[in-house]
């Protein structure tokens, strides 16, 4: 059973309000603890009604994480004799077991602290961003149990992606190669609780997700150090979430270009070949271009909204830019992707539900969409949005693309 420590004079309000006292007695109470994290969480618990958890919180994590008191550059204040537990602890995280089981109980003891004084919650974010801004100052394990318990306050939302942030602002910690170091830790530790669309979503959402590449030094911030590094370490994951996040990028910039000469009036020829100089540019495949040549130009206009409008409305549209499409749809991947597209585009502006088979036709006629393609995507390849009212529009076509297909093989055979 945790013995509470009684302090008489904390009814005394000046010195209710001592740093010190406070350090102390926390300090005090985990050492009698004996390392039984069942008492912790329970002394802890209860401090918290008689200490002032909320002035001195920055004091408190500070306890927790690295035994005592830091001062500034991450330095214990008044070390003095550790073996007497006056002030210091060796129940934190840094004097915890190197392991990912050893520092869970660390997260059990955040996790509930927060959950009984919801007030801390800022506090703790503010801690873990100044604690990891001090690793230079850290020893090689101190870092490591670090990451690994920043990892699982990352996966369990205790904190959010912004704490780290020194390590891509920090240049000393990019150049001495701790900043990589600590996140491969970090990033390990958070997926083993869970999975990449969690890192994903929690890096977009605090703007951190285009920052990856700066936990290297300069001369190193390429795709191919980034991908060299992290699938070494077994992070194939990291690796394929920036690749995307990469391409993402390279599109939004092409798309935005390609509005532009739209909008500027450029002819057809000079958006071909500057839409191919872009594509080589951002490394772009020819797939993910025509999607977005659909994209920006049906994007380009302001649609009737009387549905008996939209078909000559839609191909009037269409027909100067077919060179374009054209350019972009040579190969079965590219022609493939394109009329799912239109389909997926037609079923979600309903105005366009009957369209769809017009725009196929002409696409086919300008030699956008071959013969090959619209009967794999009739056959097999279709998406699954409207496919039913998709299809019915298609099949006349498609019986007529088999007959012209089995009248062209007669014909070879007679030949």
């Amino acid at each position: 059973m945790v013995h509470f420590i009684n302090f008489p004079r904390f009814f005394d309000e000046k010195e209710k309000f001592d740093p010190s006292t406070f350090r102390d007695a926390i300090i005090t109470g985990l050492n009698e603890c004996e390392s039984d994290f069942d008492q912790v969480e329970r002394f802890l618990d209860g401090a918290g009604g008689k200490l002032d958890y909320r002035r001195y919180a920055e004091t408190l994590f500070d306890i927790l994480f690295a035994g005592g008191v830091l001062a500034p550059g991450g330095t214990l204040q008044d070390e003095g004799d550790k073996s007497k537990g006056s002030i210091y602890t060796n129940i934190c995280v840094f004097e915890a077991e190197e392991s990912h089981e050893g520092l869970r109980a660390f997260l059990q003891i955040f996790n509930k602290l927060l959950r009984r004084y919801l007030y801390l919650k800022k506090s703790l974010e503010e801690e873990t961003t100044k604690v990891i801004g001090f690793i230079k100052n850290f020893t090689e394990p101190q870092r490591k149990k670090l990451a690994i318990i920043t990892g699982h306050l990352l996966a369990n939302g205790i904190v959010t992606p912004s704490v780290f942030t020194s390590l891509f602002t920090n240049d000393i910690l990019v150049r001495d190669g701790l900043s990589l170091e600590f996140a491969t830790l970090m990033f390990t530790s958070w997926l083993k609780e869970r999975d990449i669309s969690n890192i994903s979503s929690a890096l977009k959402k605090s703007h951190q997700d285009s920052k990856l590449l700066e936990l290297f030094p300069f001369n190193k911030r390429s795709m191919e150090h980034f991908e060299g590094y992290f699938n070494g370490v077994g992070l194939e994951q990291l690796v394929d979430f920036e690749r995307h996040r990469q391409i993402a990028v390279s599109k939004k910039k092409l798309q935005k270009n390609l509005q532009e000469q739209m909008e500027s009036g450029s002819n057809v020829k000079e958006m071909i070949a500057n839409t191919k100089e872009d594509m080589k540019s951002y490394s772009l495949k020819e797939h993910n271009v025509v999607v977005i040549i659909w994209d920006t130009v049906m994007g380009a206009m302001e649609w009737s909204k009387k549905e008996d409008l939209i078909a000559e409305q839609s191909l009037r549209h269409l027909r100067p830019y077919t060179p374009l499409f054209e350019a972009f749809s040579t190969k079965g991947r590219s022609e493939l992707t394109l009329i799912v597209r239109v389909q997926d585009f037609c079923y979600d502006n309903m105005n366009f539900l009957k369209v769809f088979h017009k725009i196929v036709l002409r696409f086919y006629k300008a030699d956008v969409l071959s013969e090959d393609t619209i009967l794999k995507w009739y056959n097999e390849a279709h998406s699954p949005k409207g496919k039913s009212v998709f299809l019915q529009q298609m099949k006349d076509m498609v019986e007529w693309l088999k007959n012209a297909e089995e009248e062209s093989d007669s014909e070879d055979e007679e030949n």
